[in-house]
């Protein structure tokens, strides 16, 4: 991975639950959170005593050149925002600075936590489709803001080898959201449903709270069987 690609862009706790539907019961499941690049879910949910194991490419970096990167594209990515404000929904978030102010400090809380995050092995170095954690380590596998929304990027057989591969680690997946940048249904997704039913996965898409890009209500559940 080269970081000057990357584009750090963190989401806290609360918009995790929305995310994904995550009740208390949940969250006392051991979760790996795949993809979570700097959001503070990691740090708050163990603040919690939760058990929460985060991967992501951008992990194999140190702390101050993660920082840095944030800082370089942060100005870009607010003036994105600006520019594509129609295509998201502003009531939890209610204007692109507060989306800003929200998103910096989840990834204050980040680089606050990511140097001890990484000695307890709660931040691991990895990326689909290929995870370096056993047969149903974790309980729950969450996928945010990934899959299915780069769906011109990450061809379909990524995507159903990444889900096969989230399926061997967790009992339970979930994956959020479904939809592309352009807001509209994955183009990816019907036939990663039916390949993974002829898998004999239980796969569903079922809504959730969460409210902020248009078109972006259902998540993705698959549960090998």
């Amino acid at each position: 991975m080269d970081l000057a690609n990357a584009v750090p862009w963190g989401r806290s706790l609360k918009e995790y639950q929305a995310m994904f539907g995550l009740s208390d019961d949940d969250l006392n499941k051991k979760i790996l959170g795949c993809g979570d690049g700097p959001a503070s879910f990691n740090v708050e949910a163990t603040e919690r005593g939760c058990q929460v194991v985060s991967c992501d490419p951008v992990y194999q970096f140190q702390v101050d050149e993660i920082r840095r990167r944030i800082d370089e594209v942060y100005p870009e990515i607010m003036t994105k925002m600006r520019q594509d404000a129609d295509k998201y929904i502003w009531r939890s978030l209610s204007s692109v600075e507060h989306l800003g102010e929200v998103r910096m400090n989840a990834m204050s809380g980040f680089l606050a936590d990511f140097d001890a995050g990484c000695q307890q092995g709660r931040y691991v170095s990895a990326s689909l489709p290929s995870l370096p954690f056993s047969d149903f380590e974790f309980d729950l596998a969450l996928c945010s803001h990934y899959l299915f929304l780069y769906s011109d990027h990450v061809d379909r057989a990524n995507h159903l080898a990444s889900i096969r591969e989230l399926c061997r680690v967790a009992p339970e997946v979930r994956v959020f959201p479904v939809v592309s940048l352009d807001g509209e249904v994955s183009k990816h997704l019907d036939q990663v449903m039916t390949a993974l039913s002829a898998d004999g996965v239980d796969v569903s898409l079922q809504p959730v709270s969460y409210r902020f890009q248009k078109g972006a209500t259902e998540m993705l559940v698959a549960k090998p069987v």
